[in-house]
């Protein structure tokens, strides 16, 4: 079994790239006055949240990769690096993404993480650069255990993840509309991740996928960017900051801040950071799934359209009747 494995960064030799594509959709909107928008403090915002999560990365990369190679140390199996085991495994660690991106939607110990990603309420190619810096906390590195105990080596599995970040790049734009069909239905694309970004009630917690939509096709949690309603991007309650140390670090104090609520039980206090964002032991918030729900009683004519298929209103349809 092969320990001494390395491969190089792909994020790191992708950022002449990135540089080069934040100017060519820069000079593209100012030239057609179409395709996104900029904003000088909020794209400034994103590009220091990027710069906090390489520099995050090289502090506390070693927990993962120490964490990696103990289940390396335990499997006896090794696929080697062939091109085909490079290619499946790019596959299933794009599975791997779906569900730590999923989680990190309907967990708020996760989403404390990942909700920077979605504080800009632009869309543009440095709205992808705003990435966590407190991903080790979350402990989403345990998804990544079947992979190595399959006998990934752990050097490959963070290569494929670092192309995965690579290929989710260019998605973050206006300025491509929709591409050929053929594309859309298998690849995740522009259009696809701009319903993720969405604070609308229709595009709340869907469209998880890194590169492959057909995750969220199959899985149920796919919906499709619709013409007759624009994404409105940002957060349900949008934090209105441009502080890169807010962005990082203000739902982790939300969390402290509702756990150590007095005259709460313990079971409380764990759903207030691992129950789904918007959880309150009395009501007062709402998560995704009531926000939907109270949609719903105002907007009967769209049950069963792109965003509202399915039973998300049933649980929580008499407590709507109560606060709407």
């Amino acid at each position: 079994m092969t320990d001494a494995l390395s491969f190089p960064d792909p994020t790191q030799l992708a950022i002449p790239f990135f540089v080069a594509a934040i100017l060519i959709e820069f000079t593209w909107i100012a030239l057609k006055h179409r395709g996104g928008r900029y904003e000088t403090r909020d794209a400034v915002t994103s590009l220091i949240m990027g710069a906090g999560s390489v520099a995050s990365g090289l502090v506390l990369g070693f927990i993962a990769y120490g964490f990696f190679m103990f289940l390396w140390s335990l499997t006896p199996l090794d696929l080697g690096t062939s091109l085909p085991v490079i290619a499946l495994c790019f596959v299933l660690d794009d599975l791997r993404y779906y569900w730590v991106h999923r989680f990190g939607h309907r967990i708020r110990w996760v989403w404390a993480s990942h909700v920077n990603h979605h504080s800009s309420q632009h869309y543009n190619l440095t709205t992808a650069l705003r990435q966590t810096w407190t991903g080790t906390f979350t402990f989403k590195m345990v998804v990544s255990a079947p992979l190595i105990l399959l006998g990934f080596h752990p050097a490959l599995v963070l290569f494929c993840g670092g192309l995965n970040l690579i290929y989710q790049f260019w998605i973050h734009t206006e300025a491509i509309d929709r591409l050929p069909r053929w594309f859309e239905a298998v690849m995740n694309t522009p259009s696809h991740h701009r319903v993720h970004h969405g604070r609308n009630a229709r595009y709340l917690d869907c469209n998880y996928a890194g590169v492959f939509i057909i995750w969220d096709k199959m899985f149920g949690t796919f919906v499709p960017e619709q013409a007759s309603e624009k994404v409105d991007y940002g957060l349900v309650h949008n934090i209105g900051t441009f502080n890169p140390l807010r962005v990082a670090f203000h739902e982790w104090l939300s969390i402290w801040r509702d756990v150590t609520r007095p005259g709460l039980s313990l079971q409380q206090r764990l759903a207030y950071a691992f129950a789904p964002p918007g959880y309150s032991h009395d009501g007062s918030r709402d998560t995704s799934d009531r926000i939907k729900a109270k949609h719903l009683v105002r907007h009967p004519e769209d049950r069963g359209t792109p965003g509202f298929k399915g039973a998300a209103d049933a649980g929580a349809r008499g407590s709507v009747q109560q606060t709407l």
